[in-house]
């Protein structure tokens, strides 16, 4: 056995010698070289693809999981169209989570949430549509921004007005406000910019040029009008005027205009085109679309406070371009004293800065009014005008040189931001290379277009200057009854035909058109010459006759309204318990309780906290 092994062992080393022999190649000795390894073939759109969904996928890794629970949340609010649920994700988890994470940042971009959403294309719509919000507020838009909000808010359009009848889809009324409150104020932003050739580089130009329609007046006011045709907003408006019932209503207006959606955002379209019409400086038109929109607590644009605000605000500066300063007036204190009633309840809005903003200009406008057409209509709001504005206010009553440049800086302050509806010619080859050529060398820069501000301006302020002397006139006549021509001509230093010019133009500020009380639901445009003034003069052979006619206190409203302040004093009295006993030491005398009173037959069972003695 042992000699089998032995002759085993023997076979294995000659073996192992024959392997020796053999010298198995170079093994061992050949490094491995991987260049012999064809690589693939990878075009460049492949790699940046792969690129772009490895930058995407880092991206979405820094989103915060309180976020991706919110979008997919909100998401389902929309689906399952939840009002509730949607104005609660909307007005406070949409700005809570803006302040805490994308104050200084934009939010994620609609195709980096899409996977949390199934590509769901009207939420990404949506969502974009309050992305691009953001960026216009908090951010300042690029030219990329700028034209992508508006492809975004064409596909939200063509979705509600191009669709195979209504679409089924609901949301709240302040979100459709917003939706068309800011597609105009981007409209009216790109419209600024635009207006501006030399501040644009190259890019800029070429993306210009070739833009076509983009933010075109014509697009921004068919979007509106074609939603008021839609919804039948002023044949629904005039069939609920007229008491009709619901089953004619129906009828009437159609599938389109008995959905809630299509409503509110034809009625919110007519006050779009109020303040799309206002920005372009047709006053007239503007308040002729407000035909069928009566100015009152009842009317659906209440319900949103930021466009009751916008509606009163345009109207009143309407009625001011028109020269119609008794409504005008009329109208700022009508939502001034609306302003300062529910001022503890706006402060809860995401919208409170935006409100004081706007009731603030309305303030300025209300002292230029006050000026031109002193008014006794309502003597808080003209008080607290005058605190805010003293200086300009006592200049402007005044009259004088300075006036003018008090008037001027109130209307620049208070006025809409004016528009041109024309762009520069970008499309015209020979204007964009002298641009181009001109950036170098701003002496030889094409200039840029008119300020439209600039332009109304200087309308009002030509109808201004004319009424400038009618201060100092009145102080005069008002200590008089009868005058010679030439007796004033002598105190102001004119000529006695001067004077009578001056004296007519006073005659013709103290009249104006305005709407008469009960004449609410006819047309803002309505109305009748009245005497906004107190004094009245007549001119009888060089010899001015003046009589003033003083309106009295009214005291029966004043007494009414102090007594009823009294009352609700007394009754809160009333209602308050009596105060608590003083605590008396230990080493008095014991205390006596009073014997408790019978209650009266009558009383209602009221009780009173009786102290001990």
């Amino acid at each position: 056995m042992s000699q089998q092994r032995l002759a085993l062992w023997n076979t294995e080393e000659d073996l192992e010698e024959d392997v020796d022999l053999l010298a198995i190649g170079n093994y061992g000795q050949t490094v491995y070289d991987d260049a012999h390894i064809p690589q693939p073939q990878i075009d460049e759109s492949t790699l940046l693809a792969m690129q772009q969904h490895m930058a995407q996928q880092a991206a979405f890794a820094q989103i915060p999981d309180v976020v991706k629970s919110f979008i997919v949340h909100f998401h389902q609010a929309v689906l399952d169209n939840n009002l509730a649920e949607i104005t609660v994700a909307y007005e406070s988890g949409w700005n809570k989570y803006t302040e805490k994470y994308y104050a200084r940042t934009e939010w994620p971009e609609a195709e980096l949430i899409a996977p949390l959403v199934n590509d769901d294309p009207i939420f990404l719509i949506l969502y974009r549509e309050l992305y691009y919000r953001h960026v216009y507020s908090r951010l300042q838009p690029n030219i990329d921004d700028r034209f992508h909000s508006y492809e975004n808010s064409c596909e939200l359009f063509n979705y509600l007005l191009n669709s195979d009848g209504p679409v089924q889809l609901e949301l709240p009324e302040q979100w459709l406000w917003d939706i068309i409150d800011e597609f105009i104020y981007q409209y009216q932003v790109f419209c600024t910019w635009r207006s501006k050739p030399n501040s644009k580089n190259q890019e800029e130009l070429m993306m210009l040029a070739e833009g076509g329609p983009v933010w075109s007046s014509y697009s921004v006011l068919n979007v509106l009008y074609s939603l008021m045709q839609k919804s039948k907003i002023n044949e629904y408006i005039t069939a609920q005027r007229e008491g009709k019932s619901p089953e004619e209503i129906a009828e009437i207006v159609g599938e389109y205009g008995q959905r809630p959606l299509y409503r509110m955002l034809g009625y919110f379209s007519i006050i779009g085109l109020l303040r799309v019409h206002v920005h372009l400086g047709d006053f007239t038109l503007a308040l002729k679309i407000m035909d069928n929109v009566e100015l009152n607590q009842k009317s659906p644009f209440t319900r949103v406070t930021a466009c009751h605000v916008a509606t009163y605000y345009y109207v009143g500066f309407c009625y001011i371009m028109l020269r119609r300063y008794p409504d005008a007036i009329r109208t700022f204190v009508t939502i001034l004293n609306f302003i300062m009633r529910m001022r503890q309840y706006h402060t809860r809005s995401y919208q409170y800065d935006q409100i004081n903003k706007t009731a603030d200009r309305m303030y300025a406008l209300f002292a230029i009014c006050h000026a031109l057409s002193p008014s006794r209509l309502d003597d808080n709001i003209a008080n607290i005008a005058k605190e805010r504005y003293g200086e300009q206010y006592t200049k402007m009553s005044r009259g004088g040189s300075d006036a003018l440049a008090a008037y001027e800086e109130l209307f620049l302050y208070a006025c809409p931001k004016f528009i041109t509806a024309n762009p520069p010619p970008y499309d015209d080859p020979e204007y964009t290379n002298n641009l181009l050529a001109s950036a170098d060398d701003e002496s030889n820069a094409p200039a840029s277009q008119p300020d439209s501000s600039q332009r109304h301006l200087e309308l009002f302020l030509a109808d201004v200057a004319a009424q400038l002397p009618v201060p100092t006139l009145r102080s005069f006549l008002k200590l008089y009854t009868s005058l010679g021509a030439a007796k004033i001509a002598n105190f102001l230093d004119q000529d006695e035909e001067e004077l009578v010019q001056e004296m007519m133009v006073l005659k013709q500020s103290s009249r104006s058109i305005s709407r008469l009380p009960g004449t609410e639901g006819n047309s803002l445009l309505d109305g009748q010459t009245i005497t906004t003034s107190d004094l009245n003069f007549v001119i009888d052979d060089n010899m001015v006759h003046i009589a003033e006619s003083t309106v009295g206190r009214r005291y029966a409203g004043w007494f009414i309204k102090n007594t009823e302040r009294a009352q609700k004093i007394l009754d809160d009295i009333k209602n308050m318990p009596l105060p608590a006993p003083p605590k008396t030491s230990t080493d008095a005398a014991p205390a006596v309780e009073a014997p408790a009173p019978s209650r009266k037959p009558g009383r209602g069972g009221q009780k009173v906290a009786w102290a001990k003695v």
